[in-house]
């Protein structure tokens, strides 16, 4: 006898804002199974408002009231048994970011949690990367958004720290970036790494699975510094219309790759990784994996 539920997670990013509806079959004595059922993204550009005039624009606060209002006939429809909505970087940043959420559950009856950096990096962590963290290995997780990167190194098959940079691809694109930022990424980086003798990166965000399906590498396989490096030249030689003609990206996501690819490319250097693993999990899967667990633990009260 299977049970089959539905779960939803909102990542209100400074880029974009993505709803992932997840599928979770349970069988009696077996490990529950995550299907990702449907993923929308809208790209509202939160970080654009915030990080330059410090507050969410009215245009875009009508965008996001459309945009969740539409998240929750999709989760309805979908008849999603539990869901959240955690916004990141922008809207916490934001003067007005309280208020707006205040607004949007007056009007759609949908929840934000403002999350900060440590509770981001926290829930990426807690994601499903059974598959890639071996107990042998070492690991430096990167997880880039609009507005921030969030870092966490595993070892032993755990998390050993965590840390989240206001280091984001939105924010650079702006100008918004202070010039220590970089050096005090490196140096957390190295700190946290120069005991391994070996380790690898873990990419996660849309750029990075951008960059991955372009590779056209295997699902599993990992791309090499050496890859990375030199789409990175690539990529800076064309035009941001070349961009999207030739390489058919998105207006959104032609502009920001080139930070991006940047953050990883410095990340793999600071930490002599030499592959970078793309598992194509980040907040909104976390969440999800909050919820269930949440849930499994009231159950278990319940007995």
């Amino acid at each position: 006898m299977l049970r089959i539920e539905k779960y939803a997670a909102i990542d209100i990013g400074s880029n974009a804002i993505r709803l992932l509806i997840a599928t979770v079959i349970e069988r009696e004595g077996d490990p529950p199974q995550f299907k990702k059922t449907s993923l929308v993204r809208v790209p509202i550009r939160l970080g654009a408002d915030v990080f330059l005039e410090g507050n969410i624009s009215e245009g875009n606060i009508l965008r996001m009231l459309d945009a969740m209002q539409a998240f929750s006939l999709l989760m309805k429809n979908h008849k999603v048994i539990t869901h959240r909505a955690c916004a990141t970087s922008a809207m916490r940043e934001a003067k007005n970011g309280e208020e707006v959420a205040k607004r949007i559950f007056k009007e759609t009856g949908l929840r934000i949690h403002i999350i900060d950096g440590k509770d981001e990096a926290a829930i990426i962590a807690s994601t499903d990367l059974r598959d890639l963290i071996d107990d042998n290995k070492a690991f430096l997780y990167v997880d880039v958004g609009g507005g921030s990167t969030e870092f966490t190194v595993f070892a032993n098959g755990k998390s050993v720290v965590s840390k989240s940079f206001q280091l984001g691809t939105v924010r650079i694109i702006n100008d918004m970036v202070r010039d220590t930022i970089w050096e005090e990424v490196k140096k957390w980086i190295k700190t946290h790494t120069k005991d391994f003798r070996k380790i690898n990166v873990i990419g996660s965000g849309g750029n990075i699975n951008s960059i991955y399906k372009y590779s056209g590498k295997k699902i599993g396989k990992p791309l090499s510094y050496f890859f990375l490096s030199n789409y990175f030249e690539m990529i800076k030689d064309k035009t941001y219309h070349e961009r999207i003609f030739e390489l058919q990206m998105n207006p959104d996501r032609a502009d920001v790759i080139i930070p991006a690819t940047k953050i990883y490319l410095s990340a793999m250097k600071w930490s002599k990784a030499k592959n970078i693993f793309v598992p194509k999990v980040g907040l909104a899967d976390g969440i999800i994996k909050s919820l269930y667990n949440e849930r499994e633990a009231k159950r278990m009260e319940v007995k």
